[in-house]
Protein backbone atom coordinates (compact mmCIF):
# COMPACT_ATOMS: atom_id res chain seq x y z
CA UNK A 1 0.00 0.00 0.00
CA UNK A 2 1.11 3.53 -0.67
CA UNK A 3 2.56 5.51 2.25
CA UNK A 4 2.58 2.49 4.52
CA UNK A 5 -1.16 1.91 4.74
CA UNK A 6 -2.21 -1.66 5.43
CA UNK A 7 -5.78 -1.06 4.18
CA UNK A 8 -7.71 1.65 2.32
CA UNK A 9 -11.48 1.53 1.89
CA UNK A 10 -13.76 4.00 0.12
CA UNK A 11 -17.33 3.96 1.45
CA UNK A 12 -20.15 5.75 -0.36
CA UNK A 13 -22.02 7.78 2.26
CA UNK A 14 -24.47 9.59 -0.01
CA UNK A 15 -25.30 10.18 -3.64
CA UNK A 16 -22.37 12.57 -4.04
CA UNK A 17 -20.26 11.81 -0.97
CA UNK A 18 -17.86 9.20 0.29
CA UNK A 19 -15.50 8.45 3.16
CA UNK A 20 -11.99 7.06 2.92
CA UNK A 21 -10.96 4.76 5.78
CA UNK A 22 -7.24 4.10 5.94
CA UNK A 23 -5.59 1.82 8.48
CA UNK A 24 -1.92 1.49 9.37
CA UNK A 25 -0.02 -1.18 11.27
CA UNK A 26 1.34 1.40 13.71
CA UNK A 27 0.74 4.94 14.92
CA UNK A 28 4.27 5.84 13.86
CA UNK A 29 3.58 4.79 10.26
CA UNK A 30 0.32 6.77 10.23
CA UNK A 31 2.02 9.86 11.62
CA UNK A 32 4.84 9.62 9.07
CA UNK A 33 2.30 9.57 6.21
CA UNK A 34 0.41 12.72 7.27
CA UNK A 35 2.50 15.26 5.32
CA UNK A 36 2.08 13.39 2.04
CA UNK A 37 -1.64 12.89 2.71
CA UNK A 38 -2.01 16.65 3.21
CA UNK A 39 -0.25 17.25 -0.12
CA UNK A 40 -2.55 14.80 -1.93
CA UNK A 41 -5.65 16.41 -0.42
CA UNK A 42 -4.49 19.88 -1.48
CA UNK A 43 -3.81 18.66 -5.02
CA UNK A 44 -7.20 16.92 -5.24
CA UNK A 45 -8.97 20.08 -4.06
CA UNK A 46 -7.44 22.10 -6.90
CA UNK A 47 -7.87 19.46 -9.62
CA UNK A 48 -11.36 18.21 -8.78
CA UNK A 49 -14.56 19.90 -7.76
CA UNK A 50 -14.65 18.34 -4.32
CA UNK A 51 -14.51 19.54 -0.76
CA UNK A 52 -13.11 17.68 2.23
CA UNK A 53 -15.69 17.96 4.99
CA UNK A 54 -13.65 16.52 7.82
CA UNK A 55 -10.71 14.42 8.84
CA UNK A 56 -10.49 12.15 11.88
CA UNK A 57 -7.80 10.04 13.48
CA UNK A 58 -7.97 7.35 16.12
CA UNK A 59 -7.07 3.85 17.06
CA UNK A 60 -9.05 0.77 16.07
CA UNK A 61 -10.65 -0.76 19.15
CA UNK A 62 -12.85 -3.41 17.50
CA UNK A 63 -12.74 -5.36 14.26
CA UNK A 64 -14.28 -8.53 12.85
Amino acid sequence: MSMGASSVKMVQTGELSFAVITTYDSEETATAAQQRIAEIRAQAATEMSMKIESSMRGGVFASS
